[in-house]
């Protein structure tokens, strides 16, 4: 599926391509609503109807992704929610093979995400796969969301990469289609992003459903 000889440098998303999107779906859908409702002494499905109509309004924007953000908006404490339930995060399968033969080929490895910076720490205590990643870059840090047509011209500026020698793997078809626009050659999105649910269209892009389909062979 992948010439490596090809590849300088990989993109790689954090929740639902690397990590299983059960946690992060778990804990917006289900925990957060349940907390909300238990702070504000009302129904789950009040609590529900409330907070998914306020997730929908800014879908796909930075905020959308901020724990800041909720905290405030709901009156929650979200990092200190999401260490409660923090168990529930995990590796997808492979991916630490997958990260690990990369790493041999010398290619550059970045983790490019839309998450905030307290769930990126969160999540790299959880599952110790920091030192696999020559950079870990949050939209938060460049100022819009992966979605938006502007992100990869910023990323750009502080992590160069030649568009026509990058793999990028997310799990979202609009951050993909924004990365195509901007011309990253190598796309791939990921099947099953939720291990918990069925598997996402994917679109006009090739795909996997585990990282074993594209693992480097390693030839000493």
């Amino acid at each position: 599926m992948i010439n490596w000889g090809k590849i300088h440098t990989v993109f790689l998303d954090m929740d639902g391509t690397l990590l299983d999107l059960h946690y992060d779906n778990h804990f917006w859908l289900e925990y957060v609503p349940k907390r909300f409702a238990e702070t504000n002494n009302i129904s789950i499905e009040h609590a529900k109807s409330d907070i998914y109509s306020r997730y929908e309004a800014i879908r796909g924007t930075l905020n959308w992704y901020c724990v800041d953000y909720w905290s405030d908006a709901l009156d929650l404490d979200i990092p200190t929610l999401k260490q409660e339930v923090d168990h529930l995060i995990a590796i997808h399968p492979h991916v630490v093979d997958f990260l690990g033969a990369v790493r041999h080929h010398d290619k550059r490895i970045v983790l490019v995400t839309n998450a905030h910076g307290k769930s990126i720490s969160l999540k790299m205590e959880r599952t110790q796969l920091s030192g696999y990643f020559d950079a870990i870059i949050s939209a938060h840090d460049i100022g819009v969301a992966k979605e938006d047509n502007s992100f990869w011209g910023k990323l750009q500026h502080g992590e160069p990469f030649d568009r026509g020698k990058t793999l990028f793997i997310d799990d979202s078809l609009p951050v993909l289609r924004s990365a195509q626009q901007y011309g990253i050659a190598y796309l791939l999105a990921v099947r099953q992003p939720d291990s918990k649910k069925a598997g996402n269209p994917t679109g006009e892009f090739d795909a996997i459903s585990t990282f074993r389909e594209i693992i480097p062979k390693i030839i000493d």
